[in-house]
């Protein structure tokens, strides 16, 4: 980045994937954000967004949520407004999850997987979870606020093994910053 570089602003981070096959059970894949204080980059994320809930503040929400895959377009999005999230957070991380209720499903096993993040117009990542095909759950983004007080974008895609509620309390463990 160079010094006139004024970070990330409005990021949106959508998820896609094709529904399952007639008469299997659902996929259902979810996006999560963590957001970490800059008192604690790794610790236990200070809230979590998720299954159609929203920051407290009203920063980072969810703004479509599937529990199918069905439908045009994006099947969730995730709508993250840097410039206006609290100084006392550093750290956000999203990541996706596939619920584990009909049984163990990875990535592999989900059709048609395809995760976006761009800021405007720009596309920051793309990804289709190839090299996490084995994983249930994996990070896709992570924001990082630097000294100058602006958010800087790290594309971390990672694989998990872990159900969505294990997998919120791991996301700080990404590698990265």
């Amino acid at each position: 980045m160079t010094g006139l570089n004024k970070g990330v602003g409005k990021v949106e981070i959508a998820l896609k994937w094709d529904p399952s096959p007639l008469g299997a059970p659902s996929h259902d894949l979810d996006l999560i954000a963590a957001t970490y204080t800059a008192d604690d980059p790794r610790g236990e994320p200070a809230y979590l967004v998720h299954f159609d809930s929203r920051a407290p503040d009203g920063t980072i929400t969810l703004q479509r949520h599937s529990e199918t895959g069905q439908g045009f377009g994006a099947d969730e999005v995730l709508t993250l407004e840097f410039e206006r999230i609290a100084p006392r957070y550093a750290r956000v991380v999203v990541g996706v999850a596939i619920q584990q209720g009909a049984g163990r499903m990875t990535f592999g096993a989900v059709t048609g997987t395809r995760v976006y993040v761009r800021d405007g117009h720009e596309e920051l990542a793309a990804d289709d979870f190839a090299s996490v095909a084995g994983a249930t759950a994996a990070t896709v983004a992570e924001f990082v606020r630097v000294d100058s007080g602006t958010w800087q974008f790290r594309p971390v895609l990672h694989g998990f093994d872990a159900d969505p509620a294990s997998f919120s309390a791991l996301m700080g463990s990404v590698p990265g910053s």
